[in-house]
């Protein structure tokens, strides 16, 4: 008897740790009632970084004839500068989209508020610009979707206070079905309008149609990055500097063998770094090249064999990802085992995608792995300085904001592994 009762009160005890986090189950998909405005009224505005100093601003209207002007200014309802810009549009099968209006403004005064309207008439938005040097906090999520937990995620990053939004890959789940980039832009709306969104493309921005339609015409249309300011010959990749820091958007659904336009283009931006100017450099692209989930196992490996060595050279600091549902962190790594030279990888396909969570790991988790957890949430990344970052990880746990993992960053050109590549491993960013 004495027996029994210890052998129950072990498993007690092991159901319990086990039992300390519980997964919340999944949510359904938004739905977005019918709401009557004029045609000429901007819709899903939002903002992203142009050149320096300046700010793309990005509505739609369903009047072909709405101009695309910008009035902006330091006070509310007082407009001090008028920009005009320019608009696309595109049909997709029994789909036409609105009128989609891109306009740059600027120059802009750094970490401040501007007050603008877009097209003339419509409600009045604001926005804040960067700050011109550290600190700077970046949110970052990644294959967002329109659910319960898109929402919730949405709401946890409203509440902290950040100056970028990074998100590689995987924004609205249309999938074909154009009305869903709609009730994206609608979703994302109060926060894409206030801070600047930088984003790339993942697999479910690719809707092509084999000899009829291109894979990526529905995201280029309406999410515009800073492709033409960074010499990229493609909106799919890019970079931009913000605050001290380098970032560099790459397509994984964009061709990257040694021979493509984007590896040309990454080495020459790649070598014209100036860590003096931007001692952090960052990356995001969707598909990750080190994660110990079950899902999409291999799928980066071709993409890794062509460009680590370039970001190694680089002395990339953190490289970011999506595509797996599920949040990882690793050491700095090269080459599949640990390097305290190479950058520092995270997967954060948690945003709040329709698909679900990816729950199975291998086992044994590898050594070059240090924390992962399939949950929803969302990321933050506060750069102090220019030795120093710090990371969180924010799991959106019953609506309630988590700090499940946290890590201070050093940068790599500090730690002497930037002035060892500077006359070694960096040669290949200046070969032709």
């Amino acid at each position: 008897m004495e027996s029994k009762l210890i052998l129950v009160l072990i498993l007690v005890i092991s159901v319990s740790v086990a039992a300390d986090y519980v997964r919340p189950k999944p949510r359904k998909t938004l739905h977005f009632p019918w709401k009557p405005r004029a045609p000429s009224i901007p819709e899903q505005v939002h903002i992203s970084l142009s050149s320096e100093r300046h700010m793309r601003i990005t509505w739609i209207t369903d009047d072909e004839y709405a101009p695309s002007i910008v009035q902006y200014g330091t006070t509310p309802g007082k407009y001090t500068s008028l920009t005009l810009g320019g608009s696309t549009s595109y049909s997709y099968l029994f789909y036409s989209s609105g009128k989609i209006h891109h306009t740059v403004i600027g120059p802009l005064e750094y970490d401040t508020v501007y007050y603008y309207r877009c097209g003339g008439e419509g409600p009045e938005f604001q926005l804040k610009t960067p700050p011109a040097q550290f600190p700077i906090t970046f949110a970052v999520a990644a294959d967002m979707g329109q659910t319960g937990w898109t929402k919730s995620t949405l709401d946890h990053i409203e509440g902290c206070n950040y100056d970028v939004h990074l998100l590689p890959g995987d924004l609205s789940y249309a999938d074909y079905l154009q009305p869903r980039w709609d009730t994206f832009g609608e979703l994302v709306q109060p926060l894409a309008s206030s801070r600047p969104w930088m984003v790339t493309e993942g697999n479910h921005e690719r809707e092509n149609i084999p000899f009829f339609k291109d894979g990526f015409e529905s995201y280029n249309s309406r999410w515009t990055m800073p492709y033409q300011e960074s010499g990229s010959p493609s909106n799919l990749y890019y970079s931009f500097e913000v605050a001290g820091v380098h970032v560099v958007m790459l397509g994984s659904y964009a061709a990257y063998d040694v021979y493509s336009n984007q590896y040309s283009w990454l080495k020459t931006d790649l070598s014209r770094v100036d860590r003096k100017k931007t001692p952090w450099l960052l990356v995001l692209f969707h598909v990750p090249w080190y994660n110990s989930n079950r899902a999409h196992q291999g799928e980066g490996d071709r993409m890794m064999e062509s460009l680590e060595p370039l970001l190694y050279a680089a002395n990339v600091d953190l490289v970011l990802a999506g595509h797996v549902h599920a949040y990882e962190r690793s050491k700095r790594v090269y080459n599949a085992r640990s390097d305290p030279c190479g950058a520092v990888h995270i997967t954060i396909g948690d945003g709040g995608n329709r698909e679900g969570l990816a729950t199975r790991y291998i086992d044994p988790q590898p050594e070059w792995s240090v924390f992962r957890e399939a949950s929803f949430g969302h990321g933050e990344l506060k750069i102090v300085n220019s030795t120093h970052a710090f990371w969180s990880w924010h799991r959106n746990d019953d609506d309630e904001p988590v700090r499940s993992d946290e890590v201070w960053i050093t940068s790599l050109v500090s730690s002497g592994c930037y002035a060892v590549n500077k006359h070694g491993q960096r040669k290949i960013l200046m070969e032709p």
